[in-house]
Parts: structure tokens; sequence; C-alpha cells
């Protein structure tokens, strides 16, 4: 008897990009509030329960509880991104800005803490938080204006700065982050039910931690100032150097409870099954990646190029994945539109060359924010193949120049590769997967 195998297509541009786009959707879909959120709820509250929320997924992570507590009486309100509500029946939802905050972002943190005073210890306060709350919900410290936390919001935006680090510096400049309005709730329950979109799913670091302890001091958030030169406003600079309202510190929170639904991870393990299933043998290379967007290109390239001509560390056909957040430093020059996805991406192209592979291997790649926004643009990333660059010649750019002016947006709109989601209500931060076939 002769046994049969199946055997796959070959590896062409169409089927690339096809499974490409599906490894992506899969990273979006293991992260979606209304498949993971109810399994992480507690019992049912006897008291009140007032739901607070802030983030890109707050508004659907709303309507998730909804559906899974009908016969709970909820209130409360959530903040999130314009464009990212949707209905909800008994929580309030406010849209605001992101990157930087807008004056719903200041009325939404205002809000918040509204919702959480005179509860007792009967009562239960569920804060659904992911990422972009710390734009989101922007409550000025004592002393300050918006117009103060915009300026520095700006500038560490620019900076290249760390998220870890920006969110240091947000939280000695809020009323609200860095567990404060957990301290505001007590002596409520506080339960925060977290979606991350940071490295290392550090809890004081989503959405700046408005629910959870902060080890950070103000001596770090001038620390971090004067690393990247920034100069912050006087009142803000004033409140950095003499303010002792300290936010609360571990320990200090001891009704605070905090459970993560979505991370990273979770979403590139749901990306390597659907990997496999397409034929490809994945290789998860780490959920927490930082540092240059350009400088990763280069050091993917590498990587691939020894799949490419040694099958190492794993055979063709091969996907590298990895999570993560880079960041684009913008300097003093002007610069174009771009995000750091894009960017990585086009530092790839250039690095991996016209070839981009070795015989007959060719290596293609995606790479793109999980909320469906790269940066301040409307596409989430962006699609590399075998002939990116030879297209964008051809549309009369010069890779290396567009890369240098921060313009990549520019050149994958021009070729017709961006990649646009809208949004897609979650955030689990970048997810990159490069193809090697």
């Amino acid at each position: 008897m002769t046994q049969r195998t199946t055997q796959q297509p070959a590896w062409d541009d169409t089927r690339a990009r096809a499974v490409l786009r599906a490894l992506f959707d899969a990273a979006v879909a293991a992260a979606d509030p209304r498949k993971v959120l109810a399994a992480h709820l507690p019992d049912k509250p006897t008291g009140r329960c007032i739901v607070v929320g802030v983030g890109k997924s707050a508004a659907v992570m709303a309507a998730a509880l909804e559906d899974a507590w009908p016969d709970v009486p909820l209130a409360g309100t959530v903040v999130t991104r314009y464009g990212h509500a949707v209905p909800t029946r008994r929580i309030e939802v406010i849209e605001s800005s992101h990157p930087v905050p807008d004056a719903n972002s200041e009325r939404g943190a205002r809000r918040l803490l509204e919702r959480v005073k005179g509860l007792g210890p009967g009562d239960l306060v569920l804060a659904l938080i992911s990422g972009g709350g710390s734009a989101l919900c922007a409550g000025p410290a004592p002393g300050l204006t918006l117009a103060d936390k915009q300026d520095i919001n700006r500038a560490l935006l620019a900076s290249g700065a760390t998220i870890t680090e920006m969110n240091c510096v947000r939280k000695h400049l809020s009323a609200i982050k860095g567990g404060r309005l957990a301290r505001a709730a007590a002596p409520a329950r506080v339960i925060t039910l977290a979606i991350s979109d940071v490295p290392g799913d550090d809890p004081a670091v989503i959405a700046s931690g408005p629910t959870v302890p902060d080890p950070t001091t103000f001596a770090d958030a001038r620390a971090i100032i004067a690393r990247y030169g920034i100069t912050p406003s006087a009142a803000a600079a004033q409140r950095l150097a003499t303010a002792t309202d300290e936010t609360p510190k571990p320990g200090e929170l001891p009704n605070s409870d905090f459970r993560l639904i979505a991370t990273p991870l979770m979403s590139l393990l749901a990306v390597a099954e659907t990997a496999r299933g397409s034929g490809l043998t994945p290789l998860i290379l780490g959920d927490a990646l930082e540092g240059e967007a350009a400088q990763a290109g280069i050091v993917f390239a590498g990587i691939a190029r020894c799949v490419a001509l040694h099958g190492q560390p794993l055979t063709p056909p091969a996907v590298l994945l990895s999570g993560g957040e880079t960041t684009v430093t913008i300097g003093h020059g002007p610069a174009g539109r771009g995000g750091r996805n894009t960017e990585f991406l086009l530092s790839l192209a250039i690095a991996l060359g016209g070839h981009q592979g070795a015989g007959t291997r060719r290596i293609w790649a995606i790479a793109g924010d999980t909320d469906g926004i790269d940066g301040t643009d409307d596409a989430a990333g962006a699609v590399i193949t075998p002939d990116t660059l030879a297209r964008a010649r051809a549309a009369g750019l010069d890779p290396r120049a567009v890369l240098t002016g921060h313009d990549s947006y520019t050149l994958f709109d021009a070729i017709g590769d961006l990649v646009r989601t809208g949004p897609t209500l979650t955030n689990v931060n970048d997810i990159r997967a490069i193809l090697v076939a």
C-alpha cells in the first residue's frame, strides 16, 4: 500500500503575504477581551461594584464585563482612545487623545477619581487596564496644568526613552497614576484586570499602574529627565525637585489584586501554533525586546540570513517571532511620517539587501502594533517582500534617505505595503514575524 503525503504549495509572494497576515491576526485574536476576560473575573460581589478603566481596550473590556455579569449591578466609567468606544449599557465611556493627552484625558482622570470616592470595605472596584492609559487618562498633580503634562509627554515621545522610563516620569506628575487611583478607592477592594503592552508585563508600567504600588521615586524621574536632556516646564521641574507626596510603595495597597488576562507571550504562543498549521517551524526570540527600531532591523536581518544560509537556529521554511516595543529617536532634524514598526521593517529590508536571502531561500516579514496603530498614523505596520527595495526605487524613493528621515510610512504607503486593520480594541504591543522559505 502506497502512502501519500500532502505537499504544501510553493512559497510565493501571494502565499507568504497571506500567511504573515494570518499570523498577525492570530496575535490580535488571542488578546481579544471578549474571548478572555470572563475567565479571570472574581466571585460576584455582594456590595457595590464600581468599574473604572483606562486604555485602548477599556471600552470593549467594559462591554465584555457587562456581558459576563448581566445580573450584577454595575456602575462606573472607562476612558479609551477616540474611535475605540463600543456600545455599553451600564458603564460610561469617555474618549480622549493618544499619544498626547487632551482636555478629555484630564476630564476622564477626574471622573475615575470621583467614581471611587466614598467606598466601603464591602465594595468592589474592578479596574480594566490596558495600554495607552498613560496619555488617555491624564490628571495633573497639584500645581500642574494639562499643558505641563502635554509638553513633557511630547518631549518623552521624541527622546528615545523606553516605555518604562516614560511612565516613571508620568507617574510623578500625575494625580491618578502610580497607585494613586487605588489609594483613593480605599478601603474598598480593588481587582485589576489588565492587558499588558509593556516589556516584562510589569503591572506598575502598564498604563502607568494606577491601581498598583510604584517602586520608582521622584529621584528616578529626575534622573530620566536628565539622561535624555529634557527641559520640563518650570512647574513640572519644581514638582520633580521638591514634592514629597510619593506614590504608594510596595506593601502600601493591601486590598489591591492584579490579574493579567492577555500578554505578548500569550499572543506569540498563539501565533506559533498558527505558523505550525501553515507549514512553518516557529521560533520565539522574545516577548519583550526593546531598543532602537532601526538597529533592531539590522540584528534581525543577521538572524534571518543565518536561517536562510545555514539552517540555523532552525531549518526553513520557518518563521522568527518576537514581541516588545522598540523606539525611534527623532533627534533635532526634520522627521517624516512613520512608526517604530515601519522603521524596523525598512531597516530590515535594507540590511537584507535586494536578494533577501541565499540561493533559493527568500525572506518576507510583517511587523505591527496589535492595537492597529503604529505611532500616530492610520496603519498597524507593514510588510516587506524580497523586492521591497526595488519597488521603492521604482517609485522614486531612496530607501536609505527615507530611513534617515524617519519617513518609513511614506515609503510603504507608496508601494502599497502598509497593513491597515483599524482599531483592534486590544493591545499586547508589537508583533514581528520574519518568514524564511
